[in-house]
């Protein structure tokens, strides 16, 4: 099989080298496409473009698989914590014991954010989305942390990670006590990091704080499902940031405005605002499910279905295991989630469903499950954000240690041809 691609164009041709992938696709590295030929390729919405070569994630959606430097998320999900799946992603290696409990104490070392800070926090209405007071503060991180990060130092990079998985736990509790009016809490360094993020999230003032196996064993499985998702929008947001040099506050920043929208990590509290609106409407699932059959009619339904896996999601899968088990082992009554269950019967039975593959996703999951360990719809994308933070983190390192280009796509023009000014009097 030739290593090269020929393009006849303009009576020539070039040849553009073939570059070899370990899973999926080949590409063609076309960086000389231009200056050979005056061509550029046009790609809306960057579907087929490789921006990168990356050794951190891999996914396949046809044949459902998603891997973590390699290991198969369903390992991972069933025997890791999120702060060892942390680790693998960060520095490409599974932790041995010492390792792990180093740097979970490393990180606990940075659990804090300056007094100053609160004051910004304090200045948001109550009113004000989670992830929007969520993406300033993480970019005000940078006026108290000025220090410009040496890329090319472990030691730099290292303490750079910590600051950044430490403190933005700690913004993500502060956008939950601030939209309720409840006092900030602070890190308990006895606990592991799930659990000290769920303490300062929830412990209530004058109360001791009681670990709940079940609740953290289920955040743990969120958090490492969300971990990373390959070249996504958020993912591609961090890396086109900081390749201009940017900071990695301010890159983690862009990633949280990126994942706010409802397209992305905003799609599960999409799900229960779906959900929600079905209840007020009666709760009459199967108007809702001819709606969604309708072609003429705008409805869809939330939660369905997925852009990148096309026959399953492998992360619905472990979710919906453990969503079972979870509402099981809580006794949660709930008419919202009882037309979830409903919804996920008709998905999972209905030829009309099951013929275009719309099975419940990951996202339909993790709203139900978020909303029965009793998280605020409003807060939901906040979690997917904490649980997406050592991907974005490693993508950007990845991107730094590669010395890679500022991030500068091209545009096909089709507007106006050329022409001059007219007065304003004659026009």
């Amino acid at each position: 099989m030739s290593s090269n691609v020929k393009i006849s164009y303009n009576n020539s041709e070039v040849e553009l080298p073939i570059v070899k992938s370990v899973y999926g696709a080949d590409a063609v590295d076309i960086s000389t496409l231009k200056a050979q030929t005056g061509l550029i390729t046009l790609d809306v919405g960057f579907k087929n473009t490789g921006s990168t070569k990356s050794r951190i994630t891999y996914l396949d959606g046809a044949e459902g698989k998603l891997l973590y430097r390699g290991y198969p998320i369903e390992q991972l999900s069933e025997k890791s914590t999120f702060t060892e799946v942390m680790y693998l992603l960060l520095h490409g290696e599974l932790p041995t014991l010492n390792q792990l409990e180093k740097f979970e104490r490393d990180i606990m070392e940075h659990c804090y954010v300056s007094q100053e800070m609160e004051q910004i926090l304090q200045n948001f209405p109550r009113s004000a989305h989670p992830m929007g007071v969520l993406s300033s503060l993480t970019s005000a991180l940078t006026a108290f942390n000025p220090r410009i990060v040496d890329v090319k130092s472990p030691e730099d990079m290292y303490e750079a990670t910590l600051m950044m998985l430490g403190k933005f736990m700690v913004l993500c509790t502060w956008t939950y006590r601030k939209k309720f009016g409840l006092p900030i809490n602070y890190s308990n360094p006895k606990l592991d990091y799930v659990s000290n993020f769920h303490q300062m999230m929830f412990r209530k003032p004058f109360e001791e704080y009681k670990v709940d196996p079940v609740v953290i064993d289920s955040l743990n499985k969120l958090f490492i499902l969300h971990a990373d998702h390959e070249q996504n929008c958020s993912t591609s947001a961090v890396r086109i940031t900081g390749s201009s040099h940017a900071g990695l506050f301010a890159s983690i920043s862009a990633g949280v405005s990126a994942l706010w929208g409802p397209l992305h990590g905003g799609a599960n509290q999409a799900v229960i605002e779906m959900l929600e609106m079905i209840k007020h409407d009666g709760g009459d699932l199967q108007k809702w499910v001819d709606k969604a059959k309708d072609k003429s009619d705008d409805f869809r339904l939330m939660g369905f279905g997925h852009r990148v896996y096309k026959n399953f999601d492998p992360r619905a899968k472990i979710i919906k295991k453990a969503c079972d088990g979870i509402l099981e082992k809580l006794g949660v009554e709930d008419e919202v989630l009882e037309i979830a269950k409903g919804l996920e019967k008709v998905a999972l039975e209905d030829p009309y469903f099951v013929e275009r593959k719309l099975y419940p996703n990951v996202d339909f999951y993790s709203g139900i499950i978020y909303r029965a360990l009793g998280i605020p719809t409003e807060m939901f994308t906040v979690m997917f954000a904490l649980g997406r933070l050592p991907g974005w983190i490693s993508q950007w390192k990845e991107m730094r240690d590669n010395n890679e280009p500022i991030g500068r796509p091209m545009q096909v023009y089709i507007g106006a041809e050329r022409r001059d000014y007219v007065p304003m009097n004659e026009r």
